[in-house]
C-alpha cells in the first residue's frame, strides 16, 4: 500500500479570495454561488469556523465551527458543529474523509472542546454527512426530532448537546411552499433560481426566507444545515437537491 500523506489547506482571511471552494470549482469564470459562500465565510472565519480541503481541484473537504456560533438550532456548551464532510468521485473511499475527520477530532481536543456534533437522520438523507461513517468514529445519537432527524455527537467529557426546543416545532403559519436558506452552500443560489422558475411556470406560491443572522438560525422552527423546506405549514426536508420531481412529490401532499 502506497504512503498516504495528502496535502490539505485551511482557508484563512489571507487565502480565501484565491482558493477554490470544492463544491463548485471554477478556475476562471466566477460563479455567483461560490462568491456568495466566499463572502459568508469571510465573516465566519473570524468566529473560529474551519474550512479544510484537499489541495487539488476536488470536492474533498470538511467544514465545522464552534456550536455557539454555528448557524443551526442546536444548543450545547463547548462543542464543535460539523456542517459538511465530503470526499467524492475518484477520491471517495481512499482515506481522505478519515484524515479530515481525524483532524477535526484532534483540533477539538487540542482546543479543550467537549465534543463534536452533527445532523443526521434515522435513514440517511441526501446532503447530510454520512452518519454511518461518523458512527465508526464513536458518534452516537443524543437527540431526535418527531420526523426522524437525529443529532449525533462524539463526546469527550460525557456532556451532550441538544436540538433547541424550537427546532422540534416543525410547523409554521405559512401554507405556501416556504424555504429557509443561508449562503453557506454554493448550490443554494442556483437552486433558488430553479425554484423561482418552476413556481412561476406552474403558478405555485413561493416564500423565500433568508437566514442572514446567527439569531435567526438559532430560532428556526426545524432542523437546519443551511436549507429547510416547508409546505402546507409542515417541515419537509433539508435536501438541497430540489429538482422538479422532488418538488412535485412535495406539492402533491
Amino acid at each position: 500500500m502506497e504512503d498516504f500523506n495528502p496535502n490539505f489547506v485551511n482557508l484563512t482571511p489571507e487565502n480565501l479570495a484565491s482558493e477554490h471552494l470544492c463544491c463548485i470549482i471554477r478556475s476562471k469564470k466566477l460563479h455567483p454561488g461560490v462568491e456568495a459562500k466566499r463572502q459568508w465565510l469571510s465573516d465566519r472565519l473570524k468566529e473560529g469556523h474551519v474550512f479544510r480541503k484537499l489541495d487539488a481541484k476536488a470536492a474533498v473537504f470538511i467544514e465545522y465551527a464552534p456550536l455557539e456560533t454555528a448557524w443551526v438550532p442546536i444548543t450545547g456548551d463547548n462543542y464543535y458543529y460539523l456542517y459538511c464532510l465530503w470526499a467524492t468521485g475518484s477520491y471517495k473511499g481512499k482515506g481522505y474523509g478519515k484524515a479530515l475527520l481525524q483532524y477535526c477530532v484532534a483540533d477539538a481536543k487540542a482546543k479543550g472542546k467537549s465534543g463534536i456534533c452533527m445532523l443526521g437522520a434515522k435513514k440517511q438523507k441526501a446532503w447530510l454527512t454520512d452518519q454511518s461513517f461518523a458512527k465508526k468514529f464513536g458518534f452516537e445519537v443524543v437527540d431526535t426530532t418527531p420526523n426522524g432527524y437525529e443529532l449525533l455527537a462524539l463526546t469527550f467529557d460525557g456532556t451532550t448537546p441538544r436540538f433547541a426546543p424550537n427546532a422540534k416545532a416543525e410547523t409554521i403559519e405559512n401554507n405556501e411552499l416556504t424555504v429557509y436558506y443561508d449562503m453557506q452552500c454554493p448550490y443554494i443560489l442556483q437552486t433558488i433560481e430553479m425554484l423561482k422558475q418552476y413556481c412561476e411556470v406552474n403558478s405555485v406560491p413561493l416564500s423565500l426566507v433568508p437566514v442572514d443572522t446567527l439569531q435567526k438560525a438559532k430560532e428556526l422552527p426545524c432542523v437546519f444545515n443551511n436549507w429547510a423546506v416547508f409546505y402546507k405549514r409542515k417541515f419537509e426536508t433539508v435536501n438541497l437537491l430540489l429538482d422538479p420531481n422532488n418538488l412535485k412529490r412535495i406539492l402533491k401532499k
